[in-house]
């Protein structure tokens, strides 16, 4: 959904063949390349390529929506992760953006590559310099979705999952990742292997890759303060950062992480002569933050 691109899922009468390049349903048969259509919300598909036109709120919804909006007093916020969604997102009558997943923006082009070395650095110059790689991309994004949203809020969440979801998954991925390292398949394998985790929320990632990894907190958020200062002078207008610190379940991770934002994004605005108010704070998503003080630190 968050690609704009429609899925079907449960068609139990499709036979897939993997080694052919094709599948077929109803003696019908569909080669890699061949043109098919579908309709997400019928769970229709049509053996050709069918004209589409873009989604709009319209009808007695549309009606009931601008009813909705002479009365409400609440303000709905959007995911986005990318300028197109987050300009999207308004054209749907969105205030404002409650969380971009900074993640999603390495998996693009040869960004992931660059990323992959990051992980794979055996000191903090070696990460240093591949983070290096990646800050450019970062603050192109963020610089378009500052652009597309103005001066509606933007928050914007550090990274987030664990390191294992950005390794590769494929033979042929890891054997390009040797080649650019000039380490073994199997090193890197092993690599992956000990990067997994088992828990989904309390391992090694969230603000936890921060602490131990506090370089990769700089490098976001010195690509979120320099595009909104950068955005702010050239389209004249307000910004205010807001820096969220993902997946906390102790005051200590907290202070430890907005103590790192806070010192770069200081520092960011002194080279830049520009002075920004902005905000730093997290998420409460696990039971332990909720039932803790951490909320007095954010």
């Amino acid at each position: 959904r968050g690609m704009g691109i429609c899925c079907i899922s449960s068609c139990g009468d499709i036979t897939i063949r993997e080694g052919e390049h094709c599948f077929e349903v109803d003696g019908l048969i569909v080669k890699e390349g061949d043109y098919i259509s579908l309709d997400g919300s019928t769970g229709n598909i049509y053996g050709e390529d069918i004209p589409t036109v873009d989604p709009e709120i319209s009808g007695n919804f549309a009606k009931f929506m601008a009813w909705a909006d002479e009365k409400r007093v609440l303000k709905v916020r959007t995911n986005a992760d990318t300028p197109h969604d987050a300009q999207t997102a308004i054209d749907f009558g969105a205030e404002g953006i409650g969380l971009t997943r900074t993640e999603h923006m390495f998996f693009e082009g040869d960004r992931i590559m660059k990323f992959r070395k990051m992980i794979l650095a055996e000191t903090v110059e070696e990460r240093k310099a591949a983070l290096a790689g990646i800050e450019p991309f970062q603050k192109d994004d963020f610089k378009g979705i500052y652009k597309a949203m103005g001066e509606r809020p933007v928050t914007i969440r550090l990274l987030d999952p664990p390191l294992h979801e950005f390794m590769p998954n494929t033979e042929e991925e890891f054997e390009v990742l040797a080649k650019e390292t000039g380490k073994t398949v199997e090193e890197l394998k092993i690599k992956a292997k000990g990067l997994h985790e088992l828990n989904p929320m309390m391992g090694h990632r969230g603000c936890r890759l921060a602490v131990s990894y506090p370089e990769i907190a700089e490098m976001q958020t010195k690509a979120i303060i320099e595009a909104a200062v950068e955005v702010s002078v050239e389209e004249g207008i307000e910004i205010v950062p807001e820096i969220m610190i993902p997946l906390v379940g102790e005051i200590k991770e907290l202070k430890y992480v907005k103590n790192v934002v806070v010192e770069t994004a200081e520092k960011v605005m002194e080279e830049k002569g520009k002075k920004l108010k902005y905000l730093v704070g997290t998420m409460i998503e696990i039971p332990r933050a909720a039932l803790t003080d951490i909320w007095s630190v954010s």
